[in-house]
């Protein structure tokens, strides 16, 4: 009878032990820019739960996405690596706009995150954590590489919503299923640790949005006045979101839980991110820049802001450290904790971040090196206020190192300073450029970073 109370005792507290471990929610929209907030700024979108979260919480206002759209950026979260690690470098393809006018044959793209690649979900999960995502995966969609595959115990995703299913629904993008979804599994697993990855198809095209929301833009003045319909579906977004808050409040859990709001990367012209330059698919600050918010009572200071550039392949160390979970030996992670940031608001850092893309994209919007693709082969380097972006095709065919005075390889900026990216300092602070451009080379090497070197044997001319 003593054996069966001590193994009671014994079983109570382990209970005990595993409650202390926080929850984790990790909310991310799609497409959502830098400025597609009010607390960002933003005189026009009505983000009510968005704005009082930042206020409960911390807002990093150099925050990255780990590349400037979708299917990478999310490999990024889910593996804690960048895109050579990987190898999800774009959605579809890397070789996408005129072909005659690549000048060199992208590096291929892997459409799905390969099996073998140790996810944020299983190291949760080994570390004793209930796991669920709500909404869009985008990382593969056959047997091997699904959520369930990939160490989600509780896989509900799904592709973007039809313009059928809004009509019959009235449900734009998905929103409540996926909130409504999420709050269920929190009440089913309040007793014990869990990490939820809400997923939101919003605010990608196409537009879809409730009558009742797009009408509280009638009457609102600003620029975007003439885009009501997707601020309308931005702020049903924001809707379903506080419902989300609501519940995790609801149940008691509010204390114990880590939220992070976030968006997979830069936002779309339909929302002009002003003063950034570019939308999604650019490496300037437009297209990969997005806002971010960080809650946990206790933990972070309420009202709080920092300043540090971070990535969202640094979340995997922060919720292994958050969680108290061990990282394999075998696992290796690009990114760093932010649990030192949480704690100390006025510290600065001074990590490296870096962002790969060693192809082509097409469609180009306002802010594009040119004007026939969005994104050329370009590797990315910030560091402190400074930030170096190096195009491939000048380097590889137009004489690299030897010729960086000359063959506009190289773009330098002083973001403090430039946060438009108009003024290329690559030529005026040289030592600047030299430190970032060792410092870039050295992350490509020991990532396995390649760059496109065959030339393609299509391309007609150069582009005007």
């Amino acid at each position: 009878m003593n054996k069966i109370f001590s193994l009671i005792f014994l079983l109570s507290i382990s209970v005990a032990h595993a409650q202390q471990k926080p929850n984790i929610v990790y909310i991310m929209a799609d497409d959502m820019g830098w400025k597609d907030a009010a607390f960002m700024g933003s005189d026009f979108y009505l983000t009510p739960h968005l704005d009082q979260l930042a206020k409960e919480g911390m807002v990093f206002t150099n925050a990255y996405a780990g590349a400037g759209n979708c299917a990478p950026s999310r490999a990024c979260l889910i593996s804690g690596q960048y895109t050579p690690r990987h190898g999800v470098y774009a959605v579809y393809n890397t070789k996408r706009g005129p072909v005659d006018q690549m000048r060199l044959e992208p590096i291929p793209n892997s459409n799905e995150l390969a099996p073998s690649v140790y996810t944020i979900a299983e190291a949760l999960h080994d570390g004793g954590y209930k796991t669920a995502i709500f909404g869009k995966w985008h990382l593969g969609s056959r047997a091997g590489t699904f959520p369930r595959d990939q160490g989600f115990d509780v896989d509900s995703s799904f592709n973007p919503p039809s313009e059928k299913y809004f009509r019959e629904t009235n449900d734009p993008k998905g929103i409540y299923r996926i909130t409504n979804g999420a709050c269920a599994f929190m009440e089913q697993n309040k007793d014990r640790p869990f990490f939820l990855y809400v997923s939101h198809h919003a605010t990608h095209m196409p537009i879809q949005v409730r009558k009742d929301m797009q009408d509280l833009f009638d009457n609102r003045a600003g620029q975007l006045q003439k885009n009501k319909r997707f601020a309308g579906m931005n702020a049903q977004m924001d809707d379903g979101i506080g419902q989300l808050l609501r519940k995790i409040k609801e149940l008691g859990l509010e204390d114990n839980t880590l939220v992070i709001f976030t968006s997979d990367n830069g936002g779309l012209p339909q929302s002009p991110q002003d003063p950034l330059r570019g939308f999604k698919g650019m490496y300037y600050e437009g297209g990969i820049r997005v806002p971010l918010i960080a809650k946990w009572p206790k933990h972070i200071k309420a009202g709080t802001k920092q300043e540090t550039p971070i990535i969202n392949a640094d979340m995997f160390p922060t919720f292994m450290e958050v969680s108290g979970t061990k990282i394999p030996n075998t696992k290796t992670l690009d990114g760093k904790s932010l649990l030192p940031f949480f704690n100390q608001p006025d510290l600065k850092g001074d990590q490296a971040i870096f962002w790969h893309f060693p192809g082509y994209l097409d469609n180009p919007n306002p802010g594009s090196r040119d004007n026939v693709f969005r994104s050329r082969p370009v590797s990315t380097v910030r560091k402190g206020d400074w930030k170096l972006l190096l195009y491939h095709e000048e380097w590889v065919l137009d004489g690299g190192l030897a010729k960086i005075e000359n063959n506009k390889s190289v773009e330098l900026y002083n973001l403090k300073d430039d946060l438009s990216e108009t003024k290329n300092l690559a030529s005026i602070h040289k030592e600047k450029r030299d430190e970032l451009l060792k410092e870039l080379m050295s992350i490509m090497k020991n990532t396995g970073a390649s760059m496109p070197d065959t030339k393609n044997p299509q391309y007609k001319s150069a582009a005007p």
